[in-house]
């Protein structure tokens, strides 16, 4: 692993929209920190509304002074879900400058060939080289074993002109306002990964540590960290902490995505889940898609201060 300190540079001001979530609720208030979106215009409710999957798509603006940079952090489920919202959202499909995958899972990928259908040019592709491995599978506990459908093909993306960017290590972005975690290094005894996930290396089974699980980082001027997960199958302590030691910097201001605490394996760690993130101190806590009700419930129960139900078309705004 690389602990050197990447040179990630401070922004002023940190945007993050929700453009897929599991979860979608359009009569949810805004806050000092959130923006729910409007569910009218000119005093006329909306005849169409927002979609929500099993997935996870969050478009990210980092600002300092005059320079802003807008990129996408995974794109769904569906071919259809980001690109409604987005026109819901009366959001540009052009402004994305980089599209980052956390991982290769179909709830992540899903629209990203309509997207890159709509972005003219080529936009940067950021993935782990694992995030192309195939094929995939979960093992239910009766044993009977489900293939993950196959939705990042290396060739598909080149044929299109796709500007893959592959690297296990950290990888700066958007002018090195924000930074690419890479494969995040497992150190914490309770976080073990996706229980029943395998993959097939050289014709063998063999057991899936899910290596491209990766998150994105920006470093918010005087507030220190902002953490954003796609589904932390390396674990979100283990994001995190993986986050300040690449980053050199230990104050974490917010903690948002996905933190994968869904379902009777992971309901054993939330509690401690819990106490690793108290001693962080998160200003905002944002759980999403694979978190589970259970957690996300003991996250609004143990951080009242900072807690945020999330929702689809949910603006976040963090100013230093």
């Amino acid at each position: 692993m690389n602990h050197v300190p990447v040179s990630l540079k401070e922004v002023d001001r940190v945007e993050i929209v929700t453009l897929i979530d599991n979860y979608v609720d359009v009569l949810l208030k805004d806050t000092d920190v959130v923006t729910r979106p409007q569910i009218d215009k000119g005093g006329e409710i909306h005849t169409d509304s927002f979609l929500a999957e099993h997935g996870l798509s969050i478009l990210i603006t980092v600002s300092k002074g005059e320079k802003t940079h807008t990129f996408l952090l995974d794109t769904g489920y569906t071919k259809v879900g980001v690109l409604h919202n987005m026109a819901q959202l009366g959001i540009a499909v052009r402004t994305i400058e980089a599209i980052v995958i956390s991982h290769a899972h179909m709830d992540h990928t899903g629209s990203l060939f309509a997207l890159l259908e709509e972005i003219p040019g080529s936009v940067p592709l950021i993935v782990h080289p694992d995030a192309f491995l195939s094929p995939r599978y979960i093992e239910q506990n009766d044993g009977k074993r489900q293939k993950f459908p196959r939705t990042l093909i290396r060739e598909d993306l080149t044929r299109k002109g796709v500007n893959i960017l592959e690297s296990k290590g950290p990888v700066l972005i958007a002018d090195d306002f924000a930074a690419v975690t890479g494969e995040v290094e497992r150190t914490t005894e309770f976080e073990k990964g996706l229980p029943g996930a395998l993959i097939e290396r050289r014709e063998k089974i063999e057991r899936d540590p899910v290596r491209d699980d990766q998150s994105v980082v920006v470093k918010l001027k005087d507030k220190g960290l902002v953490v954003i997960s796609g589904c932390s199958h390396a674990g979100i302590i283990n994001t995190i902490l993986y986050a300040q030691r690449i980053t050199g910097l230990t104050k974490v201001h917010a903690i948002l995505g996905g933190f994968h605490l869904s379902g009777p394996f992971f309901g054993s760690i939330i509690e401690k889940t819990i106490q690793e993130i108290k001693m962080i101190e998160p200003k905002v806590l944002l759980p999403m898609h694979c978190t589970g009700w259970d957690a996300v419930k003991r996250f609004s129960e143990e951080f009242p201060a900072s807690f945020i139900l999330n929702s689809v078309g949910s603006k976040i705004t963090l100013s230093g």
